[in-house]
């Protein structure tokens, strides 16, 4: 409490004592006990008013000790147990858990990580894939604002996501890998990296690339070899050394029949070498005989425009030309879909052969747009016109059911611009994303799809979605997801079948150690999404006839299914709702590949680099003493006793009011019972 308040305060005492002395005391003809009593209640009321006024506070401090945190955190992938690593990782956790001194000294926390990193349950090291770089970020934004030491028992290597080496995460806290695995190096040849496209085009040739590592001290000689089922499609001798350590082969193959097509790349192995799993891998390419070609045309230049292209692209079955109106006309049999952005009055000629032909289109607009021509070239919907502009952000539409959507966070997209004002549709339409106007959600469509008999269209009333394509890589560090939204949105807008009530999201093959999900929508009568339907999914394993089934979980608005525990093979399945026995059917191949099994030897430069980085040291399995013994002298981890401080009311607000209430209560009372009043 300041001296100031304390100054006010004597003075409240000192002004409610003379309001009080010269109401019922100066000249007062009422008796000595009756004016008392009410310079006393008077007085009371006053200085309770100007207390309430005065509101005086004071400082409370407490103190406390806080520990620095110890986090240990585990790697639950298959790596550790194919180094047979497992006993000896379990071992040191323990040692560390139960350590007396360490746990004096800190707040001990153990993790578990893969894909994902996870409070510490149970280990089983069964997980296809590590991911150390969002392990790290994941422990920096936990214990940002607090004193921690990071203790990472891995053999660092990482099978997804960035490069651990280089994110900025690791110079926060220091960092302490356990390096668990041989470092000893031993002669190794494998497959590094495969590049092959997903999809080939029926009599093309589709290249190949293959990269061959070599690992060791003498020169070796090898070949290569590409083959599908016991037909050889190519080999090459190759000849490899300490020098010349890696060769990159490049070839063609013919794509022959239109269905999936599997092949098996190797690089033979050496006599007695000790992992020949990496030496193999497969892969498979799924040949088409089409191809969808989308034509995107403007009259002005804009990033939205290359941003479109690039994103339709992704997919190879799938071919972006941007061009203008004239080009358009005279290829108009060339492309099963336009998307037409920011259109003027020049569009004319072009909307009325589209419409004419009942071709298929995706409208685009933005703050250059004409809308007075917009409104007039197309009867879908009418667009006010105010001649301002309006920053509008998203939502998704989790009712919208016409293709399976992820929600890819859009309410933290950057907003998009376009002509302030209602849009009214005309037609029957599907929202897909809803405008947000200053955080204020409202039921007005930001992109809209449409069906008219078996005309297909979508509007999108805004410009700059290059900005959401830059935001999604920022928020997943990769551009797919966002990229498989505007396939999806292509590829409905490409095709004119009918609706169904069963839509299923699949791949026709998988990796094996790829992420092996199916999605699927189920539609009551109305095409009105149903959340309480009875999905089952039926595979059987085309090579031995086993048959599995399994429920599909309710996720948001769609269901899903997760294969991952499948073994690789070729696989028919079925998925039936069991209610009214709609069911639909498909084909999945999970491919022969374990890239936790690639790898022979724990990556000690990565860990030893990142604990340099980090002011942190690496450590061999066998050297863990050491690492407790670091920790207990490190002056860097010490408790550190801290205050908080708040600020409370010197009285109880509440009990001023009652005392208050109470003083006028008596002093009018009494005033009453004495004819005062």
């Amino acid at each position: 409490m300041t001296n100031l308040t304390v100054v006010y305060i004597i003075l409240s005492i000192v002004l409610a004592l003379l309001i009080a002395l010269f109401q019922y005391k100066l000249g007062s003809k009422l008796n000595k006990n009756l004016s008392t009593t009410l310079a006393v209640l008077r007085f009371v009321t006053v200085f309770t008013l100007l207390l309430l006024l005065i509101n005086p506070k004071f400082e409370n401090l407490n103190y406390y000790y806080e520990k620095p945190n110890l986090v240990i955190a585990v790697d639950n992938s298959e790596s550790i147990a194919f180094l047979n690593q497992t006993d000896k990782a379990q071992q040191t956790l323990n040692t560390l858990k139960s350590n007396t001194e360490l746990n004096k000294r800190f707040n001990i926390e153990t993790f578990q990580f893969d894909a994902e990193l996870i409070k510490l349950d149970s280990l089983n090291f069964s997980s296809g894939q590590s991911n150390i770089s969002k392990a790290i970020g994941n422990l920096h934004d936990i214990y940002r604002e607090s004193n921690a030491a990071f203790v990472f028992l891995t053999d660092g290597n990482q099978t997804y996501g960035t490069d651990y080496q280089y994110i900025s995460a690791i110079k926060k806290q220091p960092i302490y890998p356990i390096v668990l695995g041989d470092t000893i190096q031993y002669n190794d040849l494998k497959i590094q990296q495969l590049n092959v496209n997903r999809y080939a085009f029926l009599k093309n040739r589709f290249p190949v690339e293959v990269i061959a590592v070599y690992e060791g001290k003498e020169t070796v000689n090898s070949q290569i070899k590409i083959t599908s089922g016991n037909a050889t499609i190519f080999s090459e001798n190759v000849q490899f050394s300490p020098e010349n350590s890696s060769k990159v082969i490049n070839t063609t193959m013919l794509a022959e029949t239109v269905g999936l097509k599997t092949y098996k790349v190797e690089v033979v192995p050496m006599v007695e070498e000790k992992n020949i799993t990496n030496n193999v891998k497969n892969f498979a390419v799924e040949v088409v005989d089409e191809k969808s070609n989308v034509a995107i045309v403007s009259e002005i230049v804009h990033p939205d425009l290359g941003m479109l292209k690039k994103s339709i692209e992704t997919n190879e079955q799938r071919s972006a030309t941007i061009l203008n109106n004239q080009d358009a006309i005279t290829k108009i049999d060339e492309f099963q879909l336009f998307i037409l952005y920011q259109p003027n009055n020049s569009f004319k000629p072009l909307f009325e052969i589209l419409s004419r032909l009942d071709q298929n289109m995706f409208i685009i607009g933005g703050k250059q747009t004409d809308w007075r021509a917009l409104n007039s070239l197309q009867n879908y919907f009418t667009q006010t016109i105010t001649n301002q502009y309006e920053n509008y952000q998203t939502t998704l539409n989790p009712g919208y059911g016409n293709f399976i959507v992820d929600d890819l966070d859009f309410n933290a997209f950057p907003p998009l611009q376009s002509e302030f004002g209602e849009c009214v549709f005309n037609v029957p339409h599907d929202v897909l994303l809803y405008k947000v106007i200053n955080g204020f959600e409202t039921e007005e469509a930001l992109l809209a799809t449409l069906e008219i008999n078996t005309k297909r269209a979508a509007v999108l009333l805004g410009e700059d979605i290059w900005k959401w394509r830059a935001q999604s890589y920022l928020d997943q560090q990769s551009f797919v997801e966002f990229d498989n939204f505007v396939g999806k949105l292509v590829q409905y807008l490409s095709s004119n079948k009918q609706r169904t009530r069963l839509n299923i999201d699949f791949q026709t093959f998988y990796n094996g150690s790829d992420n092996i999900i199916i999605t699927v929508q189920f539609f009551n009568k109305n095409y009105e999404f149903e959340s309480n339907a009875q999905l089952n999914i039926s595979l059987k394993n085309q090579e031995t006839g086993e048959e599995i089934n399994y429920p599909l979980l309710l996720n948001g608005n769609k269901y899903e299914v997760d294969l991952n525990s499948l073994p690789s093979g070729d696989f028919d399945f079925t998925i039936t709702e069991s209610n009214e026995n709609i069911s639909k059917s498909g084909s999945i191949k999970i491919l022969d590949y374990n890239v936790e099994a690639q790898l022979l030897n724990p990556n000690f430069s990565k860990l030893q680099s990142i604990a340099q980085q980090s002011g942190g040291k690496s450590y061999f399995i066998d050297t863990v003493d050491a690492l407790i013994f670091d920790l207990l002298s490190d002056s860097r981890y010490k408790t550190v006793q801290k205050s908080s401080k708040n600020i409370v009311p010197l009285l109880d607000f509440k009990f001023l009011l009652a005392l208050l209430a109470l003083a006028l209560g008596l002093e009018w009372f009494i005033r009453k019972y004495n004819g005062l009043i």
